[in-house]
């Protein structure tokens, strides 16, 4: 009987102290609660992805699109890494889709893959632009056990802006291109087949696929205007534009860490700038020339070991 009644006060003596605390912080729950707002974001009046519109007077593709700018709007974490390495990347894919002739909404896509960084999904796609080794190869990108260009992001993107191209021309339409980007164009063809349709907007298409285009034009909502999504950076906050020059190679590296010292870095640095290097050598037996990316001198900080 004791032992039950000693047992009831140690569960009794949390339940007060919660209590007094809710008594305690009773004010500021109700200040916090009156400034703090969820509200659903307005949806623009006319919507368009790479000048091509979308029919937000259909109330299924009207949901499909709120649905993806409720999720950015407040998937806050994810929405302001976004943000930061946007300034760093962005500059180098918009220079990228310019010179192919890709329009500029399609780095918002390298957003909706990565999250702008070298991911690498369950099914073997790898990179900003999520590329499976057969399409990476088949638009020129080395990938094998000592060098993946999947991870270089200059070269990625070249592919993808060709991927899309192609597809543009054989579908007709950028928004078609971009959900064969994410499909495959085997995928598409056998929708296309099925339903009797060219058009993204009435196609029966997977979850993914569905969601994909409007996940693409979310982001760029966000991203364009964030402070009206309450996303309040300073200039500070953002990830700064790497700067390098690089150095040509045509011959075997026994180990990229001597490599880097010769430039004053360390392995890990040298990795960091060039990310498609995936072994700890290069054999290189054809003499093919690499360029490797070395940071200029004072942008980065060298960690030096006692």
């Amino acid at each position: 009987m004791k032992l039950f009644k000693r047992n009831n006060l140690f569960w009794l003596i949390p339940l007060l102290l919660g209590a007094n605390l809710l008594r305690f912080n009773s004010g500021e729950s109700k200040n916090f609660a009156q400034n703090y707002r969820i509200i659903s974001p307005k949806i623009p009046p006319k919507l368009y992805f790479c000048n091509e519109r979308v029919p937000l007077e259909s109330w299924d593709v009207r949901e499909r699109f709120d649905r993806e700018l409720i999720i950015n709007t407040y998937y806050h974490s994810s929405t302001l890494l976004y943000l930061k390495r946007a300034n760093r990347w962005f500059p180098v894919i918009k220079r990228i889709l310019r010179k192919y002739g890709v329009p500029q909404d399609f780095k918002y896509m390298a957003v909706a893959e990565s999250g702008l960084e070298n991911a690498v999904s369950p099914k073997g796609a790898v990179g900003f632009w999520q590329l499976m080794k057969g399409a990476a190869r088949k638009y020129g990108l080395e990938v094998n056990k000592e060098v993946d260009e999947r991870y270089d992001v200059v070269k990625s993107t070249i592919a993808a802006c060709k991927f899309l191209k192609d597809a543009r021309r054989k579908y007709g339409s950028w928004t078609m291109a971009a959900a064969a980007y994410n499909m495959g164009t085997n995928g598409i063809d056998e929708q296309i087949k099925r339903q009797k349709s060219h058009y993204y907007y009435n196609l029966l298409l997977n979850e993914e696929t569905s969601r994909f285009v409007f996940r693409i034009l979310a982001i760029k909502q966000v991203l364009e205007h964030p402070k009206k999504f309450g996303f309040d950076l300073k200039k500070s906050d953002l990830y700064k534009p790497l700067r390098y020059f690089a150095v040509k190679i045509r011959r075997p590296v026994k180990q990229w860490a001597d490599f880097a010292k010769r430039f004053g870095i360390n392995y890990k640095i040298l990795k960091l700038y060039n990310p498609w290097l995936r072994q700890s050598y290069l054999k290189n037996r054809r003499r093919k020339a690499y360029f490797i990316k070395i940071p200029v001198k004072g942008t980065i900080r060298v960690i030096r070991e006692r």
